[in-house]
């Protein structure tokens, strides 16, 4: 039995810090954990910059509000759904998620949580598990599922690495050519089809 494990900023929708960079014009938002592996180290930075800023969760949820999903992206996610159950594991928060998984139809996410302060500032967060889509696939794996994961950052590579076949999507080219036995895709029908091969 196969279940597809997807990483969700820069493979289905568009990275949502960057897109919140723009918006408030701070462009030190734009680093991402295609920058930084340390998940921990980049958050308390970004909470850093918005208590500066007097920024809030309000404000990031506006600039969420008017995300799309990638194009291409909901109509892949259907077709992938129609054979094989998924899971979307991100490291994003459940704050930032809901309108998204409306716009793509309500698949599966496991992802972490805001603390969020009465007026709204963000004040620390709370991970699900430590090493989450790594643990996550490997309790998959425990209870009898072959897994399969794509992503497209350092954070990513634990799982794709640890599944039975695992997938680069849209991914950097330092990331790539740091592990070149990884295939890389960056079209969705690519992407479907490599899964497909994976499943037979």
């Amino acid at each position: 039995m196969y279940i597809t494990c997807l990483d969700l900023e820069g493979v289905l929708v568009p990275e949502i810090w960057i897109a919140f960079s723009e918006a408030s014009g701070i462009p030190e938002l734009k680093r991402t954990t295609r920058d930084e592996p340390n998940y921990d180290k980049l958050m308390n930075w970004r909470l850093g910059i918005l208590k500066e800023h007097g920024l809030g969760l309000k404000e990031i949820q506006d600039t969420i509000s008017k995300i799309d999903p990638l194009p291409g992206a909901k109509e892949f996610l259907d077709e992938l759904r129609s054979f094989t159950q998924v899971i979307i594991i991100s490291d994003t928060f459940t704050q930032f998620a809901s309108p998204l998984m409306e716009k793509l139809g309500w698949p599966t996410i496991f992802c972490n949580s805001l603390e969020v302060a009465d007026d709204g500032m963000i004040t620390g967060f709370k991970m699900r598990i430590n090493d989450s889509k790594l643990t996550t696939v490997k309790a998959l794996q425990s209870i009898g599922y072959d897994t399969l994961a794509s992503g497209d950052s350092y954070n990513d590579l634990a799982m794709i690495k640890a599944s039975k076949s695992g997938f680069l999507f849209r991914t950097t080219d330092k990331i790539k050519a740091d592990y070149p036995e990884l295939p890389a895709f960056t079209e969705y029908n690519e992407l479907l089809e490599a899964i497909k091969k994976a499943m037979v």
